[in-house]
């Protein structure tokens, strides 16, 4: 059963507090705190040729996923040439708690170039050329890669100079555009509703149009334990990220705390 009654600007980063329990760093993040990042070593290679925006192949064959980030899907910048620039024929380590393949047999990793205490994702993250995506669980390197995107938004580099890069909430026709895509979305949530085992974060009062946040039962127990009541949301101006879907009106489903962000007072 549907609910009933479903329910813009940038807001001040030194406000902005991430639902995973760290403050959002607003300055510029030093190499000894980039460090935070710096998971045991899961091998070393020379990259041979970059296949996309997030990925690449070293010399031995072994394809590459940089971890924690998602690339940004923009007319005016090309996030191939932007790796390209970073690791081209370059000596790299790869860092990470797990080595296992993802499903397409890629590597998922921090990445080092030689010599360096900053990832190839905090590179991208600070040249606008990528954003955050939460899959990275650690606090301390998450919060590295959170402040390296802050930094690139207040200073409107890449893809943060366009003033329409974060969507608005209130705006679905816009955010139904990128169905598929890893999109950052912020509003004020209206309403707070349960249906079922889905617990709905209402930006409109329209369910077969607006904007919503889902959050399946099982993700509870994670909100609850990073001490995130989710009726508190309510009034609360937020920033959510993740792929959108199309179901009535546009949709998130917020798969990890980290997703949601608040952005603002009341």
């Amino acid at each position: 059963m549907n609910p009933a009654n479903r329910t813009s600007g940038l807001a001040r980063e030194g406000a902005a507090l991430a639902l995973t329990g760290f403050v959002m760093l607003a300055a510029a993040t030093s190499p000894a705190i980039a460090g935070g990042c710096a998971f045991e070593s899961q091998g070393e290679g020379r990259v041979d040729k970059v296949i996309d925006a997030t990925s690449f192949r070293l010399s031995d064959g072994r394809e590459v996923r940089l971890a924690g980030i998602e690339p940004v899907i923009s007319d005016k910048l090309n996030g191939i040439a932007a790796l390209a620039a970073i690791v081209s024929g370059r000596d790299v380590t790869l860092r990470g708690e797990d080595d296992a393949p993802d499903r397409y047999g890629r590597q998922s990793a921090l990445v080092f170039l030689d010599g360096s205490e900053i990832s190839v994702q905090d590179r991208l993250l600070a040249q606008g050329e990528a954003l955050v995506s939460t899959t990275v669980t650690d606090k301390d390197c998450a919060s590295v890669l959170i402040a390296a995107e802050a930094r690139a938004r207040q200073t409107k580099q890449g893809i943060w100079a366009d003033p329409s890069a974060i969507k608005n909430a209130e705006s679905p026709g816009d955010i139904l555009t990128g169905i598929g895509r890893f999109t950052v979305v912020e509003g004020k949530v209206l309403s707070v509703r349960q249906a079922g085992a889905t617990t709905y974060l209402n930006f409109g009062r329209n369910w077969t149009r607006d904007f919503a946040v889902t959050i399946s039962r099982r993700m509870l127990p994670a909100f609850e334990a990073a001490g995130v009541a989710l009726k508190s949301l309510e009034n609360r101006r937020i920033r959510v990220r993740g792929f959108v879907e199309a179901r009535g009106g546009p949709r998130i489903e917020a798969l990890r705390v980290g997703q949601i962000e608040i952005v603002g007072g009341n």
